[in-house]
């Protein structure tokens, strides 16, 4: 059984459970919580989802309906799949309302600037590498299907299990086990090759 205390990035942690009972207590300000513990990764949710510029006002939006549908909310469940699929919705929503779709490099800056995954103290080889392969792996996701992209942006990019991810899309575990298969096999055709170490790597992650 889940534990209703979410671990947040920077070790803090928050017991969902007690913030939404409060809220649906009448202490509405209490729901500031969850807002402060999940907004940066719903930020990252929809910048790879694709969101680009519009990321902040589909997080704001998707926070305001997730508010709005507390009653709702099945008690027990954990909160973090269930506003991801939330902002997952807004997400499509806003890009196929949108006039033209965000570039693959404004969506590359968005990321980046969404969740700095390089430290200031890296080398600036490995720096441009790890940019170079970030760039590569986006690349690869926009020739995905929407349910492969889908897999594996919520599994490994957004770091979810299996059954997180599962609830997240409304998907049966089965079913994302599949298509994360599937997908897995797709980016490793359209991946390039990382080169060998100078021992000779046998190319396993």
């Amino acid at each position: 059984m889940r534990a209703q205390g979410e671990v947040l990035e920077g070790g803090r942690v928050v017991d969902e459970g007690a913030v939404i009972a409060r809220v649906r207590a009448g202490e509405a300000e209490a729901y500031a919580e969850l807002v402060r513990a999940f907004t940066g990764l719903a930020l990252r949710a929809a910048v790879a989802l694709g969101a680009g510029a519009d990321a902040e006002d589909v997080v704001q939006q998707a926070f305001f309906k997730a508010y709005c549908s507390l009653g709702r909310f099945r008690e027990g469940s954990a909160f973090k799949p269930w506003l991801l699929s939330i902002v997952a919705n807004e997400t499509r929503n806003t890009v196929r309302s949108a006039v033209r779709q965000r570039s693959l490099v404004g969506r590359e800056a968005a990321l980046a600037e969404a969740e700095p995954l390089i430290p200031e103290s890296a080398d600036p080889a490995v720096a441009a590498l790890e940019v170079e392969r970030r760039a590569a792996l986006l690349a690869a996701l926009e020739r995905l299907s929407e349910e492969h992209r889908l897999a594996v942006t919520y599994r490994y990019l957004l770091e979810m299990d299996e059954a997180e991810t599962a609830e997240a899309l409304g998907w049966p575990r089965g079913t994302v086990k599949s298509r994360l298969n599937r997908a897995l096999r797709k980016l490793e055709r359209l991946l390039p090759q990382a080169p060998e170490g100078p021992e000779g790597g046998d190319g396993h992650e």
